[in-house]
């Protein structure tokens, strides 16, 4: 059954077709599916983002989250049961040419598997992006869902895993067969990008082994993940300062271990590094 999308009022299926008009879809019907852990590797040899967001967005190379994402497309939850889902793998989001980099785990069943943007839709969400408003990094204070005019200021938004893992936790080999793209992401935004903030300690290891993959020279002994630390990186392309930040997620925002002030703390401070 096609439902209204909430901000175009366009009828979609759940889950989304590529190439029907979805709101900022990169995709298109002819985008071709890496289908296995070998096809990921194949189709992320693109030298363009554009055409890399695309593959990413129809990624079907791991069983288990395929069907995940689309079981909860299909299900929905109950207060947005009127909405049809995303269900798809989620690209990285912003600034072609960033030079803050946000790097997270996956996302949410009910955020950006439902809205098509990464970190779209829940409430770590609204924390994030409420805060890149308040420091200068983000166009709006809410990001609700892809179409929304929302717009990234020198920043961009990648996850370790591209797609919606049951209990938030994908194994090892999911998160290895996904690994192929946020390298080749990170390769391509390099030049450009000067500070990157690792939203928890998964995001935070993923992005020092794409790092390393890349070329970069990851200190030793290996950094650890904390809030507010800060590691510089030489890669081909320069320096980058590694940002850890406890993610704003509901058990860390409940309780006080990340405040408001602490995670503007840290992306002013990546604001400044990258000289924005």
């Amino acid at each position: 059954m096609r439902l209204p999308h909430p901000l175009t009022g366009e009828l979609y299926e759940s889950p989304v077709p590529p190439g029907t008009g979805w709101p900022e879809d990169p995709a298109a019907r002819s985008t071709p599916v890496a289908r296995d852990a070998a096809e990921v590797v194949k189709l992320t040899q693109t030298d363009t983002l554009a055409e890399l967001d695309a593959r990413v967005s129809v990624c079907c190379a791991c069983p288990r989250l395929v069907e995940w994402r689309e079981e909860v497309a299909h299900s929905k939850r109950k207060s947005f049961a009127d909405q049809p889902y995303w269900g798809r793998p989620i690209a990285g989001w912003g600034d072609p040419e960033p030079r803050v980099l946000i790097a997270g785990l996956a996302p949410a069943a009910n955020g950006g598997n439902r809205t098509g943007r990464v970190f779209t839709g829940d409430r770590s969400g609204d924390w994030l992006f409420a805060s890149l408003y308040r420091v200068g990094l983000a166009s709006q204070p809410t990001s609700e869902h892809a179409g929304d005019g929302l717009r990234l200021l020198g920043a961009r938004m990648m996850a370790a895993v591209r797609c919606a893992p049951p209990a938030n936790k994908p194994t090892p080999t999911e998160r290895d067969t996904c690994s192929p793209w946020f390298r080749r992401e990170l390769e391509l935004v390099l030049p450009f990008t000067r500070a990157i903030v690792c939203l928890g300690k998964f995001g935070f290891d993923a992005l020092l082994n794409a790092l390393q993959a890349v070329g970069g020279e990851v200190p030793k002994p290996r950094p650890k993940f904390g809030h507010a630390v800060e590691y510089g990186v030489p890669t081909p392309y320069g320096e980058v300062v590694v940002l850890g930040c406890f993610h704003p997620s509901q058990q860390n925002t409940f309780t006080g271990k990340l405040t408001e002030p602490m995670l503007d703390a840290v992306m002013t401070r990546a604001r400044t590094i990258a000289g924005l």
